[in-house]
């Protein structure tokens, strides 16, 4: 179950870790030919995966080292081999060497991603931990570990993640509408909407703010405006899985009404 239908798919936050790991590689090393390997072989891996991994296997051998094998495990990710590159992270996660100690936070988060991608759900979380007691103020491993544990559930904990990121982020209406999507799980309807009315005040057109105040307006009987909110998502954010969402719900707001 997800803590909210507009999180990011497994495949875009990877992109984004990924992204991120190879600009602060060109950033940071001293070596700029390595690190234009590094940035080059990460964008391979984006794009034609079963070429990345090849070459990221020749250049590791070839002394690589760290990056080599980064790129390594984003391609077997891309590929769909998700437990080996979990593996692969992890392991990397705590071996880098000191030139590279500063990726182990985004490796570790795509180590949680493969995971996820892989059904280990539990391991997921795990790693996600074990990133926190590093980097207890992290807030984005503070989402991605709340929405671990909404998928199985376990909104409370969600909150309580939620709770923390928005302590160091409480003008973050994507958060917030996490928070209201976990609140509404819980049967706690005045603080969703309390939070859902907080993030639309900050960003009157987010999509997932609308579609999740149309889900709590629906569940209190308004359906009017249950309706006007998913239709303003459908026209706001037309073609996205925000869209799909409040198609659906409308779909069954017509065909109670019928």
């Amino acid at each position: 179950m997800r803590i909210c239908a507009e999180a990011l798919s497994v495949a875009a936050a990877l992109a984004l870790v990924a992204a991120a790991a190879a600009g602060a590689a060109r950033a940071q090393s001293d070596n700029l030919e390595q690190a234009a390997q590094y940035q080059a072989c990460m964008d391979l891996a984006e794009t034609a995966p079963d070429e990345a991994l090849e070459a990221a296997q020749t250049w590791a051998d070839l002394g690589g080292s760290d990056p080599a094998r980064h790129c390594a495990a984003v391609a077997l990710m891309r590929l769909g081999h998700h437990e080996a590159a979990g593996e692969e992270l992890e392991t990397l996660a705590a071996s880098l060497e000191a030139s590279y100690a500063y990726l182990q936070i985004p490796i570790l988060i795509q180590a949680a991603q493969a995971w996820l991608a892989a059904g280990n759900v539990e391991r997921a979380y795990a790693v996600q931990t074990t990133a926190l007691a590093r980097e207890p103020n992290n807030i984005e491993l503070l989402v991605d570990r709340a929405m671990t544990a909404a998928s199985v559930g376990d909104y409370t904990d969600a909150v309580d993640d939620l709770d923390r990121a928005l302590s160091h982020a409480p003008n973050r209406a994507d958060i917030l509408v996490l928070r209201a999507s976990a609140y509404r799980f819980l049967d706690d309807r005045a603080a969703a909407l309390a939070d859902v009315e907080a993030a639309l005040t900050l960003d009157p057109g987010n999509p997932e703010g609308l579609l999740e105040r149309g889900n709590l307006r629906r569940l209190a009987g308004n359906d009017a405006g249950a309706r006007d909110d998913w239709l303003q998502v459908t026209r706001l954010a037309p073609e996205t899985p925000a869209a799909a969402a409040a198609q659906a719900n409308l779909a069954k707001l017509d065909v109670k009404v019928e």
